[in-house]
Formats: structure tokens, sequence, C-alpha cells
């Protein structure tokens, strides 16, 4: 089998947890002029450092195909490894239903009534990466590669244009939370947490990259280094360029380069719009697909989901079903979305922490390439800061719209639904071993 190379893992990575800071647009919105770029800092600080060090370590430890799944059930038994399993399988559906809509929006600025066709432009943008994720992990590299090229090159543009024609005048608004309200926080807060999630995702294919412990250790700080860089530059340039926080929701990042360079570098941002969203989705379905695969092969689910293509030897009912089910979805609001799939996520994330402290309590010995440089007591300490800014984030959320406390509720009845099907899923193994 063909493995995946560092390079490669460094673009896959990119587009699983950013693809560019496409969906950062409402930012302004609700963390205004002088928290924007403060929460833009500090967000992923404590929100993504202490999930990719978890991540790390673990796979460090477990290499392994299904990744996070394989942790929780090593540490915590089949029940929670169900509950991680099915959880991210919720959340990255919802997470995948944005992407077909996004690329219509970005579409739209070249072809206004693309809005009118949005299903159909959905559903062939779902079914080509279905395609292509069936072909192989090499070819979903390969694509992620030139698509990273194509999403970051017009931004490279935008900011040398932005700062020649503005320097000296470039200065950053005084950074304070003052003035916004609590709910406004928890969204913006969802906002930033839903552009930089996904780190776990990334190992599931481990045994598909070459030499994966040092790869992934490579791969994801030099990651997370450019996911940074470009969302501090682009909500910078944003706030400089003069464009009302409503129009940047409405309009995108497509409008800010217009107006820094004209017409010309707003058609290029959007089509780095359009490549952005297919990247993330590829990707996405990529590690997404390798789940229900490994849950089969426990037969925690159907044993169908664990079929291999014969000249691929890619999970292609995996990805067929994950297809369908995200055609089903492109209607969803987007806000309510950000809540819904931040909320799982945070969920499936908790028990990976968990496990990583099980883990080092049971098996402190257990030869790990990768070690956090913190004692258990340090690493709780650590693991808390994530769990505050996902728990200000929900309460935020349940204080603001009716939609907001929808999807919040919502939310909370999807994680509920792990425990029902854990019961069905018990019981039928009960019954097939009684036959037997």
């Amino acid at each position: 089998m063909k493995k995946i190379r560092p390079i490669q893992l460094v673009a896959v990575i990119f587009f699983t947890v950013s693809g560019g800071p496409y969906g950062l647009e409402p930012l302004l919105t609700y963390a205004g002029q002088h928290g924007a770029i403060l929460l833009l800092l500090l967000t992923p600080l404590l929100w993504d450092v202490p999930a990719i060090y978890t991540v790390l370590e673990l796979n460090s430890m477990m290499p392994v195909t299904g990744g996070y799944y394989k942790w929780v059930k090593y540490a915590l038994g089949n029940r929670w490894g169900f509950y991680e399993g099915w959880w991210t399988w919720l959340y990255t559906f919802v997470d995948l239903a944005l992407y077909p809509v996004l690329f219509v929006l970005y579409a739209g600025f070249f072809f206004p009534q693309a809005n009118d066709h949005k299903l159909l432009i959905g559903f062939v943008f779902i079914w080509i990466s279905a395609g292509l994720n069936i072909l192989g992990i090499v070819p979903v590299g390969k694509v992620s590669l030139f698509l990273g090229a194509i999403v970051l090159t017009p931004f490279v543009i935008l900011y040398v244009l932005a700062f020649y024609h503005h320097a000296g005048s470039i200065a950053l608004p005084a950074p304070s939370l003052k003035g916004i309200s609590f709910p406004s926080l928890g969204m913006a807060l969802y906002i930033i947490m839903w552009n930089c999630l996904g780190w776990d995702n990334t190992t599931t294919y481990a045994e598909e990259v070459e030499n994966p412990i040092r790869s992934y250790l490579i791969s994801t700080f030099i990651a997370f280094a450019m996911v940074i860089v470009v969302y501090f530059l682009v909500i910078w340039v944003s706030q400089f360029s003069g464009i009302s926080a409503a129009r940047l929701k409405d309009e995108g990042f497509p409008a800010v380069a217009t107006i820094i360079g004209g017409h010309w570098l707003g058609a290029l941002i959007a089509v780095g719009g359009m490549a952005s969203c297919f990247g993330i989705y590829a990707s996405v379905l990529l590690s997404v697909s390798r789940v229900p695969m490994v849950m089969a092969e426990d037969k925690l689910l159907p044993a169908k989901l664990n079929k291999q293509h014969k000249r691929f030897n890619t999970p292609y009912i995996s990805i067929i079903v994950c297809s369908v089910v995200v055609s089903a979805m492109v209607h969803w609001d987007l806000e309510a979305l950000f809540i819904i799939d931040v909320t799982i996520y945070g969920a499936g994330l908790a028990l990976e922490y968990i496990s990583l402290i099980k883990l080092r309590i049971n098996e402190p010995d257990t030869y790990r390439p990768f070690k956090i440089p913190l004692g258990v007591k340090g690493l709780c300490m650590v693991i808390a800061l994530p769990t505050i800014i996902y728990f200000v984030a929900f309460t935020g959320a349940l204080s603001s719209t009716q939609n907001g406390i929808m999807a919040a509720l919502f939310a909370f009845v999807l994680l509920c639904s792990a425990e029902l099907l854990w019961q069905i899923v018990k019981r039928r193994k009960a019954f097939i071993n009684q036959q037997f």
C-alpha cells in the first residue's frame, strides 16, 4: 500500500483543521473590533494546544487506524469507545454539511444564480469528493497539496498589497472584551473553536502514513503555525480595510480583497474559497470514513461498513454511507451548525483527555516516543483550560437567540443518543452470542 508523505500530511492536516480562514467572517460581528484579535490569539492557545499535545502523545503510543476511537476504547472500554466513535460520526456529518453550502456561496461571486441551484451543485460536490476518497489516501494527499497552494496564494497577495498600500497606517485596535455581551462572546468562541478543531481526526489513518510518529509531530506543528498566522493576518487586514462587520459576514473575504486590490483579487479569494471547501471536505471525509470501518471490525456497527474496495483498498461502503447522510443535510442554518458541531466534538475530545490521564496512571511505563513533559496533576490543570472555554461557549449559546438555544439542546439530545444506541448494540451482540 502506498503511504502518504510528510509534506502531503501537512496539507491534509491543514485542510482537516482549517483549509484557510473561510468561516471566520462572522467573527467581527460577535467579538467587535477590539475583541476579535484578542480572542483569535487566546482561544487557539487554550482550546487547541492541549488537544494537539494530547493527540501527539496518544498517537505516538498507539499509531493505529481508527485513532481516537481506538485510544478511548483501549483506555475506557467498549462502551466509551462506542460513544467516541458515534459522537465523531455525528459531529462530522454536521461539519461536512457546511462545505457544499459555503462552496455555493463563493461560487456566487462569479455566478449570482448559483444559489438557485444549491442542491444540484451540493450533490455534485459531495459525490466528486466521495469518488476521490474511494481512490485512496495518496490521491487525497496530492489534491490537498495542490488545493493548499490555491487557497494560500491569494491571501499572500492580499497581505502583501494591504501592507504595501497601508504602510505606516497599520495598527491593531486595543484588545478588549469590554462591551461584548455574554451570548455574543459564546458565539465568537464557537466560530473560532470551529475553525480550529479536528486535530484528532488526522490520526484515524496513521497506518497509511510514512513514519507516522515523526511525521505527525512535525506536520502538526507546521500546520498549527500556518493556521494561526493565516487567521491573524486576515482578520487584521479586514479590520484596517474599513469593511463593516455586516458586509464581511454577508459577502465574505472576497469583499475585503475587492476593497484592497480590486475585483481581480476578490475573484482569486473566491476561487480559493471554493478550493478550500473542497479540500476540507475531502480531508475530513478521509478521516471519518475510517472510524465506522474499525467500529464494524469490533462488531459495534454493521459489518458491511468494513468492506474494502477490491482495487483501492478503501472503505468505500463507509464513504458512500457518509456521503448519503451529508447529502440530506445541506439546508441547515450556518450558526446552528457551528453550535451543534463544536458541542458534540468537545464531548468526544473530553473522552480523549480522560483517556490520556487514565493511561498515564495505569500504564506510566508504556513507551511513548512523544510524551507531554507534565505529571498527572499538571495534565489535569492544562486540560481544565479547554474545558472552561467549552462551557463558556455552550452557556453563551443557551443565553442567545431562540436558534442558539434550540441548536444547543439538539446537540445535547444527539449526545444522549449514544447511550440509547449502545444499549441496542449491546443487546444485539448478546443475542448473536446466544445463537452461537
